[in-house]
């Protein structure tokens, strides 16, 4: 790999370091992305088929789930190039567009992601606490427009950049290089602001929308209701994955763009940089899995469709059996389930 393609001529003492980050992106992405989607394909595919085939009517939150699904799935497309890529030891073989394609769409996951689950937390927030508004929130017209503006400030956020994201020759390879190792004269005052408009803002919306959410959920009598136990676990799984996905990836990318930026930089702490920031490329597309149980506390029967469409009552009825556990109610095959709030 050449060294000047990402970390620059100014640092010339590279070929003294450890190499450890090529050793990461040689067989720490490959096998992260191969069990990426692995799960991610089987996951969503399903989820998919339940969504078409089972949930109904559709409301609001379902149609935010599906395009949800539709993104990720979108990434699942990239994914084989992307693990190819790193197994051959950084050599694309697939042409400029390709290239461009990938490292756009691995983005536009990212960030759309973080607009449809912000999207669901502010339907959720007018759910809980504007409950007059709630019959009026969970109408499938809300749910579109809420789906479309997503596309569309994702789009945009990623769009500016398209063209940067390039391949580059170097001793008979080609590569393909991500946003971060690209023109850091660029790239760091953009990342600056995909970071702030992209991520720290939704952060905000969200931890303000789940904090009254939460405040709410203490009043009354009933606090361990199913709604309210489901709506506290869906608010621990959207914060996860905004802060456990998303924030290294964000940090780590501004540290790794900076320390481009520096022209007399020790060259240890370039690769472990380096090799940190691509340990967070993974982790922050793993909401792909986060959200797989996302759609079980949605509140649109996801896991009585699921359950009915995969025939898994009757298994659930003969374990049931075998523990000498008495069977209240079996669910009749072929229904159709109406969504709970």
């Amino acid at each position: 790999m050449s060294d000047n393609l990402y970390y620059g001529s100014s640092n010339t003492s590279s070929d003294n370091c450890t190499k450890v980050d090529d050793l990461v992106k040689r067989y720490y992405l490959p096998t992260m992305y191969s069990l990426i989607f692995i799960v991610g394909v089987v996951g969503n595919i399903t989820a998919l088929l339940v969504y078409i085939v089972k949930v109904r009517p559709w409301k609001s939150s379902t149609i935010i789930m599906v395009n949800l699904i539709i993104t990720d799935l979108l990434f699942m497309i990239c994914l084989p190039f992307l693990t190819y890529y790193y197994v051959l030891d950084d050599s694309w073989t697939l042409g400029i567009i390709m290239c461009r394609f990938t490292r756009f769409i691995f983005h536009f996951n990212l960030y759309g992601s973080i607009l449809f689950l912000t999207c669901l937390a502010i339907f959720r927030y007018v759910a809980v606490v504007h409950p007059s508004h709630g019959h009026s929130i969970k109408q499938k017209r809300w749910g579109t427009l809420a789906c479309v503006l997503g596309w569309v400030v994702a789009v945009a956020e990623i769009s500016p950049v398209f063209n940067h994201f390039d391949t580059v020759k170097h001793n008979n390879k080609t590569y393909c290089l991500d946003l971060a190792s690209n023109n850091p004269e660029i790239i760091w005052p953009y990342s600056w602001v995909l970071t702030v408009v992209g991520y720290l803002v939704p952060l905000i919306v969200v931890c303000l929308c789940y904090w009254r959410i939460m405040k709410e959920l203490k009043k009354g009598p009933h606090m361990g209701s199913t709604k309210r136990v489901r709506a506290r676990r869906l608010i621990v799984l959207i914060l996860t994955c905004f802060i456990v996905c998303f924030f290294p990836f964000h940090v780590l990318r501004a540290l790794r763009i900076y320390t481009k930026l520096t022209l007399e930089s020790n060259c240890m702490l370039d690769r472990c940089v380096h090799a940190a920031y691509i340990i967070s490329r993974p982790i922050a597309v793993l909401n792909i899995i986060f959200n797989l149980p996302l759609y079980t506390l949605s509140g649109d029967c996801f896991k009585q469709a699921f359950v009915e469409m995969f025939k898994c009552d009757r298994l659930m009825s003969k374990t049931k059996g075998v523990v000498k556990v008495a069977v209240i109610s079996k669910p009749e095959n072929n229904i159709t389930y109406e969504q709970s709030s």
